[in-house]
């Protein structure tokens, strides 16, 4: 084989971490877990519709500190994903995609999902919806 001096690619090492990186990585994580999280809900219509036993027990696995942190990751993960499509759908349309735009809406992205997830967990712990 022929040796032919060529640059190697560079490794993740190489690579500066970037709020544009985290969030495109991010994305994709989140369509995964978005995937298997609505495994959980669908379990909860089947136990819904099964009757009244099998709600009960889906509400004791889901109301456990476990369930409810993976409940607080779902609708995290919805969010962000909602959140960074619309970013996604504006950059298609054209627009943002100087680099301070970039950046900023890259940002808006990651707060503005975690906003949104204390306002729907707050209106859910204060009006007894995950009693």
């Amino acid at each position: 084989m022929a040796d032919t001096r060529r640059p190697l690619s560079p490794h993740i090492q190489i690579y500066k971490w970037q709020v544009q990186m985290v969030t495109s990585i991010l994305h994709r994580a989140t369509g995964v877990a978005l995937a298997v999280g609505t495994l959980l809900v669908v379990w909860g219509l089947l136990s819904l519709a099964t009757g009244e036993a099998a709600f009960n027990q889906y509400k004791t696995c889901v109301g456990s500190p476990p369930g409810m942190v993976l409940l607080v990751g779902w609708s995290w993960a919805l969010f962000y994903h909602l959140c960074n499509g619309i970013r996604h759908l504006i950059q298609d349309a054209g627009a943002g995609y100087a680099i301070p735009q970039f950046v900023r809406s890259s940002w808006l992205s990651v707060i503005g999902s975690v906003v949104l997830v204390v306002l729907v967990w707050a209106c859910v712990l204060t009006c007894g919806g995950a009693a």
